[in-house]
């Protein structure tokens, strides 16, 4: 069997326009980005999320977040980021809740990540290096 190359993520996409969500196969699972595009090459993180697979995976919450009132035109672009099937639900999770902790004082990205910070990574947290 040959070896992956990366743990977690299997494949991924970035910056790429809104209306070709349509091109996301089915049951995708893995963390996506909202993205507002501001110039040629800048991008600025609206949502950070994730996809469990178990009903309509990454291509269903696009498309909800594009009917959605508050979200549907703040983005135009997304990235996405699908996992190997080997990974959990609880993976997934902890995988968006690091993203969301480290987006949570973003300006742009802070309107729509609600969470103000990621419990569990709080838990572990220990800021005083020397003892590291």
């Amino acid at each position: 069997m040959p070896v992956s190359k990366m743990k977690f993520i299997k494949r991924c996409a970035e910056f790429i326009p809104k209306e070709e969500r349509r091109n996301i196969p089915s049951n995708t699972r893995g963390i996506y980005l909202l993205l507002q595009k501001n110039s040629n090459k800048d991008y600025s993180v609206i949502y950070v999320g994730m996809a469990r697979g178990d009903k309509s995976g990454i291509h269903g919450r696009l498309n909800s977040h594009s009917r959605s009132k508050s979200k549907g035109s703040s983005w135009t672009h997304f990235s996405l980021f699908e996992v190997h099937d080997n990974i959990s639900i609880q993976e997934i999770e902890e995988l968006e809740g690091l993203l969301r902790h480290i987006y949570r004082y973003d300006k742009n990205a802070n309107p729509f990540n609600q969470q103000r910070q990621y419990k569990k990574l709080v838990k572990v947290r220990d800021n005083n290096l020397e003892k590291w």
